[in-house]
């Protein structure tokens, strides 16, 4: 996984060093595509409007996982045909951040127009100059690929009054630049919520689970409040930004969908904006109560104990310390004790490799232990290391694994 992110982040690098700037002999035109160029990266367009290993940036195809079915991204180069060439900027905006297509049909909100809305005209307006000076590609993507009902784009009007605030971003008074400039951009073009807020039935994000985490195509998106037990409220502000920066910190390595997000984004953002996420996401309140941990003599516990000294502890140390920016530390990792064990179910039992960047040219690998361990012993072994070392969480049972066992067996890595 790692080398067709490092392939695409090279392909987007490329693409703005070869073609983004030609023909721009304005000046003002030149500032224009740069903040396009930027307002991209910080709304991560190539994760979803790039297939892996395309060669073709922006030119969509690529599916998009939802509860309700896949949805196909669009090709955003300006192919006048398949593309948004033809598109009026009257019709970009529209789409972009009021999440209505170019014949006034409503889009889904698997394009995030409910963050981009956050966003200033100007602002889209200039992702638009920027994807003009995009290769052009004719790629007719057929978007809508969901089963009935939910092909039925007239109800989500009814989802648009129940989830979608339409309007920009609007400073608190109350807070700091760096804090509103963090607000901005989480609640806005890196639409954080998106994967890392609970939905309800309908797909509309619960405003009273804000970034408190929840399951996102095959893995647990962690909560990223500043909760101390399962959020970032054991991170230092640093912390942050060195994940968000590098996919590695003193405590663990972004792998799976963050990973490409890192690589794809954060990883090219500014440190004064990484700064200013970090900022705000630690100021969100916590709201878990820790539970009691299990005794070390509770069967789960004995048992996990003895496949961790067999199986983990030569990586991650048996404090669970693991090696700064090498190998995650189990005892400071808040995603260890999530209240949904399926990423970390899933990393043992599929293996992973761990982003690489420019500041971590290596990203190291954890092997898997699905044929190796069964799913009792993978059960006890995570039921050990979340009551271990401070920590506490609900023991993992047998047929929770034996869940994730069989979703992931369908998927990819």
């Amino acid at each position: 996984m790692a080398r067709f992110l490092s392939r695409i982040a090279a392909l987007a690098v490329l693409s703005c060093s070869t073609s983004a700037w030609a023909g721009a002999s304005d000046p003002q035109e030149f500032t224009q595509i740069e903040r396009g160029r930027y307002l991209s990266i910080l709304s991560d367009c190539a994760s979803c409007h790039t297939v892996p290993d395309s060669g073709q940036p922006f030119a969509g195809g690529r599916a998009i996982e939802t509860p309700f079915g896949n949805i196909i991204a669009a090709n955003i180069t300006p192919d006048p045909e398949t593309g948004i060439g033809a598109r009026s900027d009257e019709q970009f905006d529209a789409a972009v951040r009021h999440g209505v297509g170019r014949d006034g049909s409503k889009l889904y909100p698997a394009m995030p127009y409910n963050a981009y809305t956050k966003m200033s005209r100007d602002d889209v307006l200039a992702i638009r100059a920027y994807l003009n000076t995009m290769t052009p590609v004719r790629n007719a993507v057929i978007a809508n690929t969901l089963p009935f009902p939910f092909n039925i784009r007239a109800s989500l009007g009814v989802w648009n009054a129940l989830y979608f605030k339409d309007g920009e971003y609007r400073p608190n008074p109350a807070q700091s630049a760096e804090w509103n400039r963090g607000a901005f951009l989480v609640d806005g073009p890196a639409h954080c919520g998106a994967c890392h807020t609970p939905k309800t039935a309908l797909g509309g994000d619960k405003a009273d689970r804000y970034l408190q985490g929840t399951y996102l195509q095959g893995w647990s998106a962690p909560d990223i409040t500043g909760d101390a037990r399962l959020g970032l409220g054991r991170w230092s502000k640093e912390d942050v930004v060195a994940y968000l920066k590098s996919g590695h910190n003193r405590v663990t390595a972004a792998t799976g969908p963050m990973g490409e997000v890192v690589a794809l984004s954060t990883a090219k953002m500014t440190d004064r904006d990484l700064a200013a996420i970090a900022a705000y996401l630690k100021s969100l309140p916590g709201r878990s109560q820790a539970p009691s941990a299990l005794p070390a003599d509770d069967p789960a516990m004995v048992a996990g104990a003895a496949i961790y000294r067999d199986q983990c502890s030569a990586c991650h140390g048996l404090e669970g310390k693991g090696a700064n920016e090498l190998f995650p530390s189990i005892s400071d990792s808040s995603m260890v004790r999530s209240d949904d064990p399926t990423t970390s179910i899933r990393l043992i039992l599929r293996g992973a490799r761990s982003v690489q960047t420019r500041s971590q040219e290596t990203g190291p690998g954890m092997p898997s232990y699905g044929k190796q361990l069964d799913d009792a012993e993978v059960a006890a072994v995570l039921t050990y290391v979340r009551n271990s070392w401070g920590g506490a969480a609900a023991s993992v049972a047998p047929m929770e694994v034996s869940k994730v066992r069989s979703d992931t067996a369908l998927r990819p890595d």
